[in-house]
C-alpha cells in the first residue's frame, strides 16, 4: 500500500486567520494519525504564514507515525530540521514569497548543493526526498545527489487529468520507471485529489508514499475529515 502523508498547513493557515488556537493543530495532528493516515507532512515558510518554526518543534513530540518536514533548504530551514529530526526531509526549490511550490529541482546544476545538504542530514539519520518535475534527466541528476528518494511534482498531471487527457500520467510512468532503476524510492505530490489519486496510484509502479494537503483539507469541508483520510487510504490500496 502507498503511505498517505497529511500535508496539514492549511488548518494552520486557519488557525492563524484568529490569532488563537482553533483548530489545535497539535490535536488535528494526533486525530489524523487515529483516522489512519501513515504520516502527517509539513511545509514551513520564512514568513511563517501558516506552519510555524515553534510548530515543527511541537509536533516532533506529538506525531507517532512518520514526520515530513518540507522546504527550501536555507539556513533557518536546515537548523530546524537537524533540531527537531523528522523520519523525512523534503527538499523543495520554492521562492520565499512564493504562494505554493511550482516547480521541481534542477538537478544537475544544484548538484553540489543538494549533494552536501543531503549528506548533512542523512549523516543525522534523517531520510531525504527532493522534489522533482518528471523529467528522466532531472531523475537521473537526483540519483548523483545522493538523495533517498524523489517526490514528483504532480501539478501537470492533475491538470491534464482535470481536463480529460490521461495521457498526461505519461511522464511520471516514465520518470517513476527511471527512478526505480537508479535505485531510488518515489514519493509524489501537489494537486492529488479524491479523483485523480486511485488513476495515479494505478499507473506509478513502486509509489511509496504521496503527501496531500490543500485538495484533502477542501475535500474534508464537505464530507469531513475521518471520512476523506479514509476515501484516500481506500484508493490508495
Amino acid at each position: 500500500m502507498t503511505k498517505l502523508s497529511v500535508n496539514i498547513n492549511k488548518l494552520a493557515t486557519l488557525r492563524n486567520s484568529r490569532g488563537g488556537n482553533v483548530p489545535d493543530l497539535l490535536k488535528s495532528a494526533k486525530d489524523i494519525e487515529a483516522f489512519g493516515a501513515n504520516g502527517i507532512t509539513i511545509h514551513p515558510r520564512p514568513d511563517e504564514r501558516h506552519i510555524r518554526y515553534q510548530d515543527a518543534r511541537d509536533l516532533k513530540h506529538v506525531v507517532t507515525t512518520e514526520f515530513n518536514i518540507e522546504g527550501n533548504p536555507i539556513p533557518k530551514f536546515i537548523d530546524l530540521v537537524l533540531e527537531v529530526k523528522p523520519t523525512q526531509v523534503t527538499l523543495v526549490p520554492d521562492a520565499e514569497d512564493a504562494i505554493t511550490s511550482n516547480a521541481g529541482w534542477d538537478t544537475k546544476r544544484h548538484k553540489d548543493f543538494l549533494k552536501d545538504v543531503i549528506a548533512t542530514f542523512k549523516s543525522n539519520g534523517i531520510r531525504t526526498s527532493i522534489f522533482v518535475d518528471p523529467d528522466n534527466q532531472m531523475v537521473e541528476g537526483a540519483a548523483a545527489t545522493g538523495t533517498d528518494r524523489i517526490e514528483l511534482y504532480t501539478e501537470s498531471y492533475a491538470k491534464a487529468f482535470s481536463e480529460g487527457n490521461q495521457k498526461g500520467i505519461d511522464p511520471f510512468v516514465e520518470a517513476a520507471k527511471t527512478a526505480t532503476s537508479v535505485g531510488l524510492g518515489i514519493n509524489a505530490g501537489h494537486d492529488l485529489n479524491l479523483d485523480n489519486i486511485t488513476f495515479f496510484k494505478a499507473n506509478i509502479p513502486d509509489l511509496l508514499e504521496v503527501s496531500i494537503g490543500h485538495a484533502l483539507i477542501c475535500e474534508s469541508i464537505y464530507l469531513g475529515l475521518e471520512n476523506v483520510v479514509n476515501m484516500y487510504l481506500h484508493r490508495l490500496k
